[in-house]
């Protein structure tokens, strides 16, 4: 003989809805009150952008001059009129700042990889004013760099400032990174296609491996 009851002989007993019996058949334990929608602040609500201006205006106030919650809530029932409790102002004020929390996220490099771009700089020379070109290639990860100054951006300053990094620095970059240099991109195309010069495409095809790749995997001696 069992104690089990019929779907029917359970809502006559407990005079549920079926509904409600459908979800507690369907769940070895009630599943609990679900919330669909976060609760209206209804005393906070019209309170809520007087909040969100104090706190924007101590975003510039130094911090020992900026609101406490405690202070907020004082100003809302002298000034304002507010009649509700402490603790949803602390919730507004809790969930203002969690909103706009800065993310950081972590800039990491990995081994032997390079970045090419050029730089300027202003020199006395014979003492007149004079701009000249910084070709600098940098290794992120060790923060090795170099820097050769060139009276001016070309392509003949770009080959040579390759040659000459790769001597000063005794190998070859797995992958070398370029800003859409003029002298390497005539055009950038859609996504991340580019259209290249001549002379990188030469520069190029005489190590594929190095020039044009977007894979690290190590650093090797240059070639002889």
């Amino acid at each position: 003989m069992t104690n089990e009851l019929s779907q029917r002989a359970a809502f006559r007993k407990y005079g549920l809805g079926w509904r409600t019996l459908k979800k507690s058949l369907a769940h070895a334990e009630p599943p609990g009150y679900r919330q669909r929608q976060p609760r209206k602040k209804r005393k906070l609500g019209t309170f809520l952008p007087i909040i969100e201006q104090i706190l924007e205006s101590d975003r510039q106030a130094p911090k020992k001059q900026r609101h406490t919650v405690r202070r907020i809530f004082e100003r809302l029932w002298d000034e304002h009129g507010y009649r509700g409790g402490l603790t949803m102002v602390s919730l507004a004020v809790r969930e203002w700042r969690q909103s706009r929390k800065e993310v950081f996220l972590p800039l990491s490099h990995p081994p032997e990889e390079a970045q090419v771009d050029y730089g300027e700089a202003k020199i006395k020379l014979n003492g007149q004013e004079t701009s000249l070109a910084l070709f600098v290639m940098k290794l992120p990860y060790s923060g090795a760099i170099f820097v050769q100054a060139f009276p001016r951006e070309c392509t003949e300053t770009f080959l040579e400032g390759h040659r000459r990094a790769f001597e000063f620095l005794g190998g070859v970059p797995k992958r070398i990174s370029y800003d859409n240099l003029a002298i390497a991109v005539i055009e950038v195309l859609k996504g991340r296609e580019r259209k290249l010069t001549k002379e990188f495409l030469r520069l190029q095809s005489h190590d594929p491996i190095v020039f044009g790749t977007t894979v690290d995997r190590g650093w090797r001696k240059s070639r002889q």
